[in-house]
């Protein structure tokens, strides 16, 4: 927080003009403390008492209810799954646009209609930033790449890196994810029939946040483990010309480091509120544990990218390769220093191996619900592609309709990031309504994606029948009126650089899933019997997993 260097500031400069111009009973370091206290409590005094109800100047915008006049929504967003209490207000709460409400005490404005995003994402986008203590927390893990540079830093890294990402190039590389999902269907029919399975126990947190085994099903597999490690050879052999062999070797070091990384834990949480009050920089140099494991996951994470692009740099220059992945384009593009590079490399391992990874959690649970689309997917991709055997291009998964239906289905009902923020950079105003520098601005995916005001009564409903013309054919938009309705890649020059890359990764994989194999709920399971309780993260999955049982349906 930009107050605390203020407050401590004007401590010490008023504990010197009292000692110079007045006897105190105790001394400089007691007064400079009892001076940042007393300012600190008459600051918060004004900043939670006065400033939101009589000065602020979004105080006139409609407030969510149930507003504590202490907290806020400070204690519901804690406790409800991410995005939860946004899709509940943009639901129920009339607005022209803009709701306000307040957690860790502080304003924040939620966008509702397309109108509103439309500014914010397009038209005024780079009078918005994501927040310092947001970029700072998460560029240990995912580098200052595209995702997270700003203005003209993020304009000449998206130029550069757009040919790795051309329609065309994505395309090209269709064949490599299709490979990768058959290894993953192999590595399943092993996985569920072996009397001995690293799958068979999992890890849950219970109320308290304690540690706890729960022992699954012989045969059981947890869909999150094995999309996880078939996502992470994908991107490594897309992304930078290397099979990390994930799906093979269960141990493999940078799954472990992700793991890590992925399942922040009850520490992780705590260091996430400290980063509301306290300067980033500080919080990441606490004596924690959570510190150290995030600290020797970056260095691991930046030497093996490092040591991947001096690889392919020597290759490339002995004209020895000319290959497809992202990091060839990037090299080729001549726009990127090696270390930049690196900070590109880390991005993209984390965008497209976690956020894949967990719509295939999603997709499976709605196909394991909807036996009846499950059949109709398995149906269709079985007409579409011969055999699991068959070479698939991305032609082939252009022509399974009903695969792009379920997947965008998915992709609206279940938005892996079910939240995002944006801060004002500079004053500004959305929809003629003033937003003063340093407002922080949600835009929520997860509440957007299933508005009722956008996509009808049904919106909760999970339909890919939406994603469908009369003819059969597929569409883009979902029956919806505008393309913010779908804020799952955002839009704008913001947008998601990977979007065509992850929905041919999802359907490849999910095409060969749902081709080879009958996917149930493990018989007695809680999401067996309808109950789901969401675990959040970087990403939010069911608490304690997807597990499955698997049927391997004959002739394909």
């Amino acid at each position: 927080m930009a107050i605390l260097p203020r407050l401590i500031t004007s401590s010490i400069v008023l504990t010197l003009l009292a000692n110079k111009y007045a006897s105190t009973p105790i001394g400089p370091f007691s007064t400079v403390v009892l001076l940042f206290l007393a300012q600190f409590v008459l600051y918060q005094a004004y900043s939670i008492l006065i400033w939101p109800h009589y000065i602020s100047q979004i105080r006139h915008l409609p407030l969510v209810p149930e507003s504590h006049w202490f907290w806020g929504q400070t204690k519901r967003i804690l406790k409800d799954p991410s995005g939860t209490p946004m899709r509940e207000w943009v639901a129920n709460v009339p607005n022209q646009g803009l709701l306000r409400y307040s957690v860790w005490f502080q304003q924040r404005i939620l966008l509702t209609t397309p109108a509103a995003l439309g500014e914010v994402l397009v038209t005024k986008n780079y009078d918005f930033v994501k927040p310092w203590h947001f970029r700072a927390g998460l560029g240990r893990i995912l580098g200052n790449g595209v995702l997270l540079a700003e203005g003209d830093e993020h304009k000449v890294q998206r130029k550069n890196l757009s040919p790795a990402f051309a329609f065309r190039h994505i395309k090209d590389i269709v064949p490599l994810f299709w490979s990768k999902s058959q290894e993953l269907v192999g590595c399943l029919e092993h996985a569920s029939s072996s009397a001995i399975s690293s799958d068979h126990v999992s890890d849950l947190e219970d109320e308290n946040h304690e540690k706890a085994a729960a022992v699954h099903a012989q045969g059981a597999i947890d869909v999150g483990n094995w999309t996880s490690r078939a996502t992470l050879d994908i991107i490594g052999l897309s992304g930078m010309g290397q099979d990390f062999n994930a799906l093979q070797d269960p141990d493999n070091r940078l799954n472990r480091t992700y793991k890590t990384v992925f399942n922040p834990g009850k520490a992780g949480r705590f260091l996430q509120i400290l980063g509301v009050f306290l300067p980033t920089r500080l919080v990441q140099h606490l004596p924690m544990k959570r510190n150290k494991e995030l600290n020797a996951a970056s260095l691991y994470i930046k030497q093996v990218c490092r040591d991947l692009i001096a690889k392919k740099r020597s290759a490339m220059a002995e004209k020895r390769t000319k290959d497809l992945d992202i990091i060839s384009a990037a090299l080729e593009s001549g726009g990127f220093k090696d270390e930049e590079l690196v900070n590109q490399m880390m991005t993209f391992l984390v965008a497209g191996h976690e956020t894949t990874a967990t719509a295939m959690i999603w997709a499976l649970y709605e196909l394991c619900k909807h036996k009846d689309k499950q059949q109709k997917l398995r149906e269709e991709v079985r007409a579409k592609i011969p055999s699991l055997g068959t070479q698939v291009t991305a032609a082939a998964i252009d022509e399974c309709h009903y695969l792009h239906a379920v997947c965008s289905e998915t992709l609206r009902l279940w938005a892996p990031v079910s939240l995002t923020m944006r801060v004002a950079d500079r004053d500004t105003t959305i929809q003629g309504e003033h937003v003063p520098r340093g407002t922080t601005v949600i835009l929520a995916p997860a509440a957007i994606n299933t508005s009722p005001q956008l996509w009808g009564e049904d919106a909760m409903e999970f339909k890919p029948e939406r994603w469908l013309n009369a003819d059969g054919k597929a569409n883009q938009r979902g029956g919806a009126d505008s393309n913010y309705s779908f804020l799952t890649f955002l839009h704008g020059p913001r947008s998601c650089i990977g979007q065509r890359f992850s929905q041919y990764e999802l359907a490849c994989l999910l095409a060969a899933w749902i081709g080879r194999y009958d996917t149930s709920f493990e018989e007695g399971s809680a999401l067996s019997k309808g109950l789901l309780d969401i675990k959040g993260g970087i990403t939010a999955k069911p608490k304690g997993g997807l597990w499955t049982t698997l049927e391997a349906v004959p002739g394909w």
